[in-house]
């Protein structure tokens, strides 16, 4: 249980963030969570493991997370491309003839999925472990996950096809595809390790205050006219990313400001949720109460979390570094 445990958990937070957490489903909808798991929880078990695999750290993980992101809304969804996806129009707004897309859902989507949909969930499942930067899994776990990943992959694609019959041109699915394989290389050429920069990491309080920030000014471009909503995203994406990418570099970096950034990223998504009206499971008493239980629960695996990694951290009772069981080296 040691290996397969963490496994099993990533599995199914990944659905249960992205989807569930988020807003678009409701508890009354948890039977659903066996169909979303192969392709979230698949895609998200199966990018961690080759990262830790090959013992490259988060700059991969991000990147393989944004390719995931590309893979299933410009590939199996084709939500990048298709005007009359689940009736949403979501190419109304910023949209772009020459490529097709609308950049305002583009941005939003992509993010969705590269932080949320597999970034917090895997971050959280390895603070919850002590086997955080070690493969969980033998090699026919990984090829179990893999061919969930395909399925499920294929099962969203058809769904997605037989609600509308939309099918996107060729040229657009070559060039997402082009891209998705750039970015899946791009992560395996970036070397394990990173130079440190200078100075202190900020204390996990500050991470948190910045992801939270962040993750509202994301959040507030769906009330905000488009000249001004993607420069603020693109903003968001600016402060949070390079923040992380330049403290994380420090020394006294360690899973405390991890735990931080993942936080800051959960409950954005536990207070968003009561902004939003479900796709599917919602009504005047279940909407409220599973926004509630849901938002709870957040709180409460933080909590839980944040407490185990104050005992991890704590420094030796003769003076000795501090620990930071489960972890290994600063930008992991």
């Amino acid at each position: 249980m040691r290996r397969i445990g963490p496994a099993l958990g990533l599995f199914f937070l990944s659905p249960l963030v992205a989807e569930f957490l988020l807003g678009d489903f409701t508890l009354s909808m948890l039977p659903f969570l066996a169909l979303l798991a192969p392709l979230y929880g698949g895609g998200a078990l199966v990018i961690r493991e080759l990262v830790r695999r090959t013992g490259r750290g988060w700059p991969s993980i991000v990147l393989l997370a944004l390719a995931y992101g590309l893979f299933e809304e410009g590939l199996t969804t084709q939500s990048l491309f298709n005007p009359d996806y689940a009736g949403a129009h979501l190419l109304e707004q910023g949209y772009v003839p020459a490529l097709g897309i609308a950049v305002p859902w583009t941005l939003y989507v992509l993010a969705l999925h590269t932080v949320w949909s597999i970034s917090v969930p895997i971050a959280l499942t390895e603070q919850a472990t002590s086997r955080g930067v070690v493969p969980w899994l033998r090699t026919p776990g990984l090829v179990v996950a893999g061919l969930l990943l395909a399925l499920g992959a294929f099962g969203t694609t058809m769904a997605s096809y037989g609600n509308g019959h939309y099918w996107a041109p060729a040229p657009q699915l070559i060039v997402v595809s082009v891209v998705v394989v750039l970015l899946v290389v791009a992560a395996f050429l970036i070397k394990p390790g990173q130079r440190p920069a200078h100075g202190t990491a900020p204390a996990p309080a500050v991470v948190l205050a910045v992801t939270l920030g962040a993750g509202a000014l994301f959040m507030a471009t769906r009330w905000l006219p488009d000249a001004a909503g993607v420069p603020a995203m693109l903003l968001a994406f600016t402060v949070a990313g390079a923040g992380i990418a330049i403290w994380s570099r420090r020394a006294g970096w360690d899973g405390r400001h991890r735990l931080a950034a993942a936080a800051g990223g959960l409950l954005t998504y536990a207070w968003h949720s009561f902004t939003t009206e479900p796709l599917a499971g919602g009504g005047p008493v279940m909407t409220p109460l599973s926004h509630t239980v849901l938002a709870l629960a957040a709180v409460v695996l933080l909590v839980v979390l944040a407490r185990r990694s104050a005992v991890v951290a704590r420094p030796e009772p003769e003076g000795g570094p501090a620990v930071e069981a489960g972890w290994v080296g600063a930008a992991h």
